[in-house]
């Protein structure tokens, strides 16, 4: 694609950095087969390629956002499905993170649009706040279909029905491994995920230790800045990022780590995008040190090698997340691993396609994300398993509001197949 940035546009690094990414796009349209926006709502603008049209003209004018753009960008899943797809390499990630940052800097939204977004800003990313929260919704869950905003709806239908009570295991600390010692880890132990469900920390130490690692949960560590860096909101973004680089490079000098360990792949996919986020600050050297030595729980237990399993009798459905696949281009590992412990895996059609969850997009654009939800579960239940495994809280809630079969984290299966209890959706049932 040619491009018109002038030369003072272009000693901006992060103009620089989109006018890379617009030139290296050849208009092959190859993003729209893939695009799960595009094939729900048949619009171009809402096709990757189409939006790469609207951020150009956008960023090269050096314009204000205008609330044509703000639609269709705002429809947008940052699901990367076109990056696995492009046969030029555009990095769309990049591309749509900076157009994001753009929007917020420049664009007036509506007034409930500021609030909703601002209340997500400041809650999900506080496990405690967020706690709060979700025990507030569920006392107004009743009262949902008398509220008009749908957003607001989609709000109070996603609290669960077990809210779980706070885990100790989340609380800075080090857990000795429980056999022979093998490498020293840190855990990411998440925001939502640490109201939402507080099972998949805990299966994940207990399965780390046993296969031989000192696991740490280190001092200062908050969330890693994907839900604010979505929403453009690149300020609270990189602070809590900062934080966290700080947290593991404390960790580092101390005592050293082989990895850091990661089991919601959303913030996998940002935590390894570090390096790129802090390349001109002064943190530049520690972040890149940090995206190097993040690993999803998945590539480390095929590092790891755990023991192979008699067969369960179990048939797991499979969802590949978008920002594990996609986002971090992690595709048999979890399936590879459950194989290995014993389980039958079934793969759903379009398994490349987003279930609709995408951060707070399911409740931000509730309409588009219920019909990604309902085509997802139908490619899931058609494969009749007895339990939906994913690698990401947000996937595993999304899906989990649409059908009755038990949705649990790879890792839960796995620690139960070495030895640990069984998941909590399974022995409910």
């Amino acid at each position: 694609m040619q491009t018109n940035f002038s030369d003072a546009q272009l000693q901006v690094p992060a103009l620089a950095r989109s006018n890379e990414i617009l030139r290296a796009c050849v208009h092959c349209g190859f993003c729209t087969a893939t695009c799960p926006t595009y094939q729900v709502l048949g619009d171009e603008l809402d096709s990757p390629r189409g939006r790469i049209y609207l951020i150009k003209e956008m960023l090269e004018s050096g314009r204000a956002a205008d609330a044509r753009t703000v639609k269709h960008l705002d429809r947008c899943l940052s699901c990367l499905a076109c990056m696995t797809t492009c046969p030029s390499g555009v990095h769309y990630m990049h591309l749509i993170d900076h157009a994001r940052a753009h929007v917020e800097a420049t664009y007036q939204r509506p007034l409930t649009d500021r609030m909703l977004r601002w209340v997500l800003a400041k809650v999900l990313p506080y496990p405690m706040r967020f706690r709060v929260a979700l025990l507030l919704a569920k006392l107004g869950r009743p009262f949902a279909r008398l509220i008009p905003d749908a957003r607001v709806q989609a709000m109070l239908d996603m609290v669960p029905a077990r809210i779980p009570p706070v885990s100790r295991n989340d609380d800075p600390q080090v857990f000795a491994p429980t056999g022979p010692r093998r490498m020293r880890v840190a855990l990411i132990t998440g925001c939502a995920q640490k109201a939402l469900n507080t099972d998949i920390n805990d299966a994940t130490l207990r399965l780390l230790r046993r296969l031989g690692c000192e696991v740490v949960i280190p001092r200062g560590m908050g969330c890693c800045g994907a839900l604010t860096h979505h929403m453009g909101r690149e300020g609270e973004a990189h602070a809590a990022a900062a934080a966290n680089i700080r947290a593991f490079m404390a960790e580092v000098r101390a005592g050293g780590l082989e990895a850091i360990v990661i089991n919601t792949s959303g913030c996998g996919t940002t935590v390894k995008d570090y390096g790129h986020m802090f390349r001109t600050s002064p943190l530049a050297d520690e972040a890149a040190t940090v995206a190097g030595l993040a690993l999803d729980i998945s590539e480390l237990l095929a590092r790891l090698e755990i023991p192979e399993g008699a067969d369960k009798g179990l048939r797991v459905a499979y969802h590949a997340a978008c920002s594990l696949q996609h986002g971090q281009q992690i595709k048999t590992a979890p399936k590879e691993l459950l194989k290995r412990a014993g389980f039958t895996v079934l793969e759903p059609a379009d398994s490349h396609l987003c279930c609709g969850s995408a951060g707070t997009y399911n409740l931000l654009q509730p309409a588009i994300s219920q019909e990604l939800k309902a085509r997802k579960v139908a490619t899931l239940t058609a494969k009749t398993p007895d339990v939906i495994a994913a690698g990401n809280i947000g996937c595993m809630m999304q899906i989990g509001s649409g059908t009755g079969i038990p949705v649990v984290h790879t890792v839960e299966l796995l620690d139960w197949a070495t030895g640990g209890p069984m998941p909590r959706a399974l022995s409910a049932t």
